[in-house]
């Protein structure tokens, strides 16, 4: 059993920046990848980005490609999602999740299939 915990998020007016971060716990040498996902108000939820925990080799959906930017401290089993030029649109709960078998397919699509574990979110708030 992983468990995951968000910090950080918060309110920003468009075109701010924030960081949302994740700290794994329990049984993280199960774990080999870790993702964010977020949830807009009426909408479901959706994949953001995605890191293999071995290499730290990042993906993106197309929306957040160029904006954001995930990173990991294997070390204190963490993962980081800096996001720049927000918009109105980035408003969500933002979820961590992590899973043990991430194959480059399910690390590239950022589906809720491909992961095991996931945090209680936290709020990301953008304001025009």
């Amino acid at each position: 059993q992983i468990t995951l915990v968000e910090s950080g998020g918060g309110s920003v007016q468009a075109g701010g920046s924030l960081r949302v971060s994740c700290e794994a716990s329990g049984d993280t040498y199960a774990m080999n990848c870790m993702g964010w996902f977020r949830r807009a108000p009426g909408k479901e939820r959706e994949g953001v980005a995605s890191i293999f925990m071995p290499d730290g080799k990042g993906y993106y959906v197309d929306d957040v490609q160029g904006r954001f930017t995930i990173s990991r401290d294997k070390a204190k089993n963490t993962v980081t999602l800096q996001m720049t030029n927000l918009g109105i649109e980035d408003t969500g709960m933002y979820y961590c999740a992590a899973a043990s078998f991430c194959p480059s397919y399910e690390l590239a699509a950022i589906t809720t299939r491909g992961f095991t574990w996931y945090g209680r979110g936290i709020q990301v708030t953008v304001s025009s």
